[in-house]
């Protein structure tokens, strides 16, 4: 009778993480969200009352905002008016799609805004 030989099993060796540098890691990554949440509401918020980008108060009231028009409408309730973000984004791309007699510029389709400048605009919208 042959006898089958053994094989030892393979040690390999084990990698520890620390427990403090993975609750600092989580840690981190859990600040990060809201911080830069926080950030895209004031890059919008300065877009929309920066005259020569967004100029949303040259048609709009918006509280904070100086020297409001009164061409569109008021800038309230945002949230509840538009409940799907890509709404509201659709809207400040191209306005027209939706509306093609309105007087609002299609910030979107002519280049006045990026898409990340009109996804902040749409953050700091959905605070009013």
């Amino acid at each position: 009778m042959t006898e089958t030989p053994v094989i030892a099993p393979l040690k390999t060796k084990s990698v520890r993480f620390p427990a403090f540098a993975l609750a600092l890691a989580i840690g981190t990554v859990a600040l990060a969200g809201p911080a830069l949440a926080q950030s895209t509401v004031d890059e919008g918020r300065k877009l929309a009352f920066d005259r020569s980008k967004g100029n949303c108060l040259t048609c709009h009231v918006i509280k904070g905002g100086d020297l409001p028009g009164t061409i569109g409408p008021e800038l309230v309730d945002i949230k509840s008016k538009y409940p799907k973000r890509e709404d509201l984004v659709a809207i400040l791309h191209d306005e027209t799609q939706r509306n093609p007699l309105t007087v609002m510029p299609p910030f979107g389709r002519n280049r006045i805004l990026t898409e990340k400048e009109i996804n902040a605009v749409v953050d700091f919208l959905q605070t009013l």
